[in-house]
């Protein structure tokens, strides 16, 4: 119940726990003596050590009304890539509202605004603001670009394809991420009101970027600059949605605009170990 926890161990909902980040921020807080409960689609995907485990989607008021009740704290990683991302995000944040969470963290991204480049950044700023405007305490944790994706984004061919240009980025790793929440949510309330923008040591091109992988993994990649005409064509095979379609485009048009030319010390402020590099992520360090 809410009236069990007390200031120095509040209880604390995770969500996103069977994926990445949030798998490795509850991995890094297991044993922190925080009452931890997993919010999970399917209990039975749910990490092996859970205790707490409570299932519901974003989109289900009732259910997360009903998951979130007795949470002080809410890790909000945000959710899959979809058309109604936002719809569900706010429902979300309104049931956490209605079941009294207090504080929520939420995984948003660097450079979120109502006129971003990166389509899913517009995303992650309007929720920024409906939590805003949520009566609940905030956190966000602006994260660039993960640094894990780009040796996918090269594919079976080795070829990074897109029209960024000569733009560089400041891609964060996973792991720091993971490690950057942990850190704010042994103390969450020390950081209420805050954004961190999260990034990795360096910007990059992706010209860049792909000569550090062929240098890690010895097998030959390359950066291939399209033009916008020649992204949307190159993407037309897959079949995908418009808006997805849009998404993937963005992401190099955001790059050559020189919005994801960030490079911040937050990760090592809030951790006291420097972010991982992307050669250092391929060694495995």
């Amino acid at each position: 119940m809410r009236g069990m926890a007390t200031n120095e161990h509040p209880n604390l909902a995770i969500t996103g726990a069977t994926g990445h980040v949030g798998g490795a921020v509850f991995e890094h807080l297991r044993d922190s003596g925080l009452p931890i409960r997993l919010v999970v689609r399917d209990a039975e995907r749910a990490p092996e050590g859970a205790r707490d485990v409570a299932e519901a989607s974003f989109g289900d008021r009732g259910a997360a009304t009903a998951a979130l009740r007795g949470i002080d704290v809410l890790f909000m990683v945000s959710a899959a890539e979809s058309a109604d991302r936002l719809d569900e995000h706010r429902t979300f944040v309104d049931a956490a509202a209605a079941a009294g969470v207090r504080h929520v963290v939420y995984t948003s991204f660097l450079g979120a605004a109502a006129d971003a480049t990166f389509t899913l950044a517009r995303t992650h700023w309007a929720t920024e603001q409906h939590l805003r405007e949520s009566g609940m305490a905030w956190t966000f944790l602006r994260n660039s670009f993960y640094l894990d994706v780009f040796p996918l984004f090269a594919g079976q061919e080795g070829v990074i394809r897109g029209p960024a240009g000569d733009g560089r980025v400041g891609a964060v790793a996973r792991a720091d991420v993971a490690r950057a929440a942990a850190v704010v949510l042994r103390d969450a309330a020390a950081h209420e009101g805050r954004t961190y923008e999260l990034t990795g040591p360096e910007a990059l091109t992706l010209s860049e970027i792909a000569r550090v992988i062929a240098q890690a993994t010895g097998r030959t990649t390359t950066y291939e600059d399209e033009t916008l005409e020649q992204a949307y064509r190159s993407r037309e095979p897959y079949g995908a949605p418009d808006w997805q379609v849009e998404a993937w485009v963005s992401t190099y048009t955001a790059i050559a605009a020189g919005e994801l030319d960030v490079v911040t010390d937050d990760v090592e402020r809030l951790t006291g170990t420097p972010p991982l590099s992307l050669a250092d992520l391929l060694r495995g360090s």
